[in-house]
């Protein structure tokens, strides 16, 4: 694309600095997409707030998982799927619910599947899913706050990865293991 600015502490605006600095601190590096969104102070602290509140749901370790991963794989993000193959690993998910995430093949338990498909066709209907759809959802477990909570975690990971999009955020080192590319069959939900 346009060569996106990649900022550290020195290049980064001032309102960006600390915001580095917070996830120089987290992680012990800069990641390639906190790099990015350090041009605009607003956006990557938006970006922080949103993914703050959303490991801050009802939703555990696997069903995070489930919905960046899900959301991550539909929007085919080169950049996202990776970091999230590795975040996962390091908050516990199993290789199973991990690679059937990243391969689009059934999850070990039809509640996570159910959260997979309701996730994936939130993003294809952009939020206008059909009393059916959301009756299925429900009939796998969840209620209401689960329906918003999904919602916020697509608000997070949209901003991700159309940012890794336009930008073409190269791959952390780190996650260079465990690229990924989509095949050619995409779920049918």
């Amino acid at each position: 694309m346009l060569n996106f600015p990649s900022h550290d502490q020195d290049t980064a605006p001032e309102a960006s600095k600390p915001l580095l600095e917070k996830s120089q601190k987290a992680f012990g590096r800069l990641p390639g997409l906190h790099k990015v969104l350090a041009e605009s102070p607003q956006a990557y602290e938006g970006y922080q707030v949103l993914h703050k509140l959303f490991t801050e749901t009802d939703f555990d370790a696997d069903e995070l998982t489930v919905v960046w991963q899900s959301i991550n794989v539909e929007h085919a993000c080169h950049y996202c799927v990776p970091a999230h193959t590795g975040i996962a690993k390091n908050m516990k998910v199993s290789d199973d619910i991990t690679e059937a995430l990243r391969n689009e093949t059934p999850l070990p338990s039809a509640k996570l599947e159910a959260l997979r498909t309701f996730t994936v066709q939130m993003v294809r209907e952009r939020g206008n899913v059909s009393e059916a759809q959301m009756q299925a959802f429900f009939d796998a477990g969840y209620g209401h706050r689960a329906v918003l909570d999904v919602i916020l975690g697509l608000a997070q990971k949209t901003m991700s990865n159309y940012v890794n999009h336009v930008a073409e955020t190269p791959v952390d080192a780190v996650f260079k293991p465990l690229e990924w590319t989509r095949s050619d069959t995409p779920l049918e939900v």
